[in-house]
């Protein structure tokens, strides 16, 4: 399981061999302490604000769990991770190779299909109780299903040949699909496309919010399979990007938009938990305690059909990120 850490002065230490925690939310109330053992953890997510041991620290590494600090928006700041990468070097001299030919051309071409024809699909879903917005939602289905038709039918040497026209058919499909989202939720919480630091409305900052918990256990996924997350294949190589990251995760922000979604539709979401400041919005406290344990239980707990079978969300993106990792060795 994943623990989420995010009340302030909260303290994790070591005890008897098990992880200690330590939270108290009014400072007028004794601490409330919870013991865990190491091999029931996955990982720790942390906000800023938290203490940590030493101890702590060295008993995840002991036991491969991974400990990611987060910024208030969500977005993973760094991370301790053991210094043991996966499999062989063989993986990530290949992912260079590719990332500078036609290899990394496929790959990109698939990812962003398939984030095309996801987006594609969960409209089409939209319409089953929605009659009066049929005509809409088809127009901006079929708008993201031409875009994703120019991005299969794009041939190439490699990445670098295509990808402005790559970028600017993945935006355009984008400001289709979001401009119909914000139709199909309450008009309360309607936004105007797209904004990321900061947010401008309550859905982007809690859409924001679950992304950055997605990037970290991409991220996870990557290193696990052998992968170097800072070499991509179309996103820039800017310093300390993790280009891989923002590449890979393309088929799997359904799960994020999803999830927020049907929060917004079943009108779950209260206008008091977030926090309005000079140029933005973001998830307060309160709304953090909400979100957070429901969508860790959706990522790592909640069944989905992956080739054939029932994996987590997570375990599935596991297996993608090895698969991707064997094709690669496999042209080495």
């Amino acid at each position: 399981m994943q623990v989420f850490i995010n009340t302030y002065g909260t303290y994790l230490h070591v005890k008897d061999d098990m992880f200690e925690i330590k939270v108290r939310e009014d400072k007028s109330k004794p601490f409330k302490v919870n013991h865990i053992a190491a091999h029931k953890i996955t990982s720790f997510i942390v906000s800023k604000g938290a203490a940590l041991t030493t101890d702590a620290i060295a008993l995840a590494l002991k036991h491969n769990i991974d400990i990611v600090i987060v910024e208030n928006n969500g977005h993973p700041m760094g991370r301790f991770w053991h210094s043991k990468l996966g499999s062989t070097t063989k993986i990530r001299k290949q992912q260079l190779v590719a990332s500078l030919n036609e290899t990394g051309l496929y790959w990109i071409k698939t990812w962003l299909s398939q984030k095309l024809e996801n987006q594609s699909d969960f409209l089409n879903g939209l319409k089953k109780h929605r009659k009066n917005q049929h005509t809409f939602l088809d127009e901006k289905t079929e708008a993201i299903l031409s875009f994703r038709l120019k991005i299969l039918e794009t041939n190439g040497n490699d990445v670098a040949s295509v990808a402005e026209s790559f970028r600017g058919w993945e935006g355009s499909a984008g400001r289709h699909y979001f401009e119909a989202l914000s139709q199909c939720i309450p008009a309360t919480f309607a936004f105007k496309g797209r904004s990321f630091r900061p947010a401008e409305d309550e859905f982007n900052a809690i859409l924001n919010y679950a992304y950055g918990i997605l990037y970290s256990r991409i991220e996870r996924a990557l290193m696990l399979a052998g992968l170097d997350p800072f070499v991509g294949f179309m996103h820039r190589d800017d310093y300390n990007s993790k280009s891989l990251v923002y590449d890979f995760i393309e088929p799997y922000r359904i799960y994020a938009e999803n999830f927020v979604f049907k929060l917004f539709t079943s009108k779950r979401m209260n206008k008091s938990y977030f926090e309005h400041f000079t140029g933005g919005v973001s998830l307060n406290q309160e709304g953090k305690a909400f979100f957070v344990p429901e969508y860790l239980e959706y990522l790592d707990s909640d069944k989905i059909k992956y080739k054939g079978r029932l994996q987590t969300r997570l375990n599935a993106v596991q297996l993608e990120a090895h698969r991707f990792a064997n094709t690669l060795l496999e042209k080495s």
